[in-house]
């Protein structure tokens, strides 16, 4: 995603109502967030559906991470080679 114009890229909510096609337009053509101002200050943000769905594919990635590197932070770790050692023993994994 490219970084945000503020001429283009913010709007207020009354020139959504009297624009919506032509900002919807270019929020799908630009790929960046379309800020909405309601009475001068900023209130919402509109995303293009796809964006959306990998910053919530990003976040959701992040959600399963925390917890392993709350493990590596905490010095919970083992070397690789005794992993794959335990593992390849107890699913009976031949060499």
């Amino acid at each position: 995603m490219s970084q945000i114009s503020p001429s283009e890229d913010i709007r207020s909510v009354t020139d959504l109502k009297r624009n919506t096609r032509d900002i919807l337009d270019h929020l799908h053509a630009t790929g960046r967030p379309v800020i909405l101002t309601v009475n001068g200050r900023a209130d919402s943000v509109l995303l293009d559906v796809h964006v959306y769905e990998k910053y919530l594919r990003a976040a959701n990635l992040a959600k399963l991470l925390a917890p392993a590197e709350r493990e590596i932070e905490g010095g919970h770790t083992r070397p690789a080679r005794d992993f794959l050692k335990e593992f390849r023993r107890d699913k009976k994994i031949q060499r």
